[in-house]
């Protein structure tokens, strides 16, 4: 089984280990999060369940989104998110799920939207190394040669050259569960997430 949960990026901040070590761990607000709809091989071709999470208003949302949630009595939900399942999957739309499906010192994986860094240059996007520095030099942080010439007259699809950095979708796999506090609904994960303060993040359990 592949499920997983929706949840909030809270911060960071440390906590001891029982042997006195100090842990980064950054908090996630995961959950809880309602099932809103159940995808089966006969109707659609895979195995996946849609996860609602931040209860909303309906009057918010438009006349499809109201009629999508119309089975889970008057609930409706602000951020949806689809994750894939075995076939022996046994949840049905209306099922809540929280923290419980996690266990302490687990290894999940969690996407989240990176922080916005602007228009960068080639040296700080892709890690390029600058000209000599010295006097005379005319070769400083500039891009350098891109390939265009008489032949191909263009340049390549996909050339690395300065441009947006950063609020794009990343993945951090198999980071530790450290602590989870289900009255609370919250997960310690060791080591850092992608995203800032309150950024939506999705926590996948590994596959095993």
């Amino acid at each position: 089984m592949a499920l997983g949960l929706i949840g909030k990026k809270i911060g960071m901040t440390q906590i001891f280990s029982a042997d006195g070590e100090i842990i980064p761990v950054t908090v996630i607000a995961a959950g809880p999060c309602m099932v809103v709809q159940k995808k089966i091989p006969e109707r659609d071709g895979y195995c996946a369940l849609q996860l609602g999470y931040s209860v909303t208003k309906p009057e918010k949302l438009t006349k499809p989104l109201q009629g999508h949630f119309k089975n889970l009595n008057g609930k409706a939900f602000s951020i949806l998110r689809e994750f894939r399942v075995d076939a022996s999957d046994t949840h049905q739309v209306g099922d809540q799920i929280d923290v419980g499906i996690f266990t302490r010192g687990e290894k999940v994986s969690i996407s989240g939207i990176s922080k916005g860094k602007g228009y960068a240059g080639n040296i700080k996007r892709w890690g390029f190394n600058r000209g000599p520095m010295s006097h005379g030099s005319k070769f400083h942080r500039v891009v350098g040669s891109i390939g265009s010439s008489a032949w191909p007259s263009h340049v390549f699809k996909g050339k690395r050259m300065p441009g947006h950095l950063g609020s794009e979708k990343v993945s951090v796999k198999n980071l530790e569960i450290v602590d989870l506090r289900q009255d609370e609904h919250l997960l310690l994960v060791k080591g850092a997430v992608p995203g800032g303060k309150n950024g939506i993040v999705t926590i996948l359990k590994n596959k095993g």
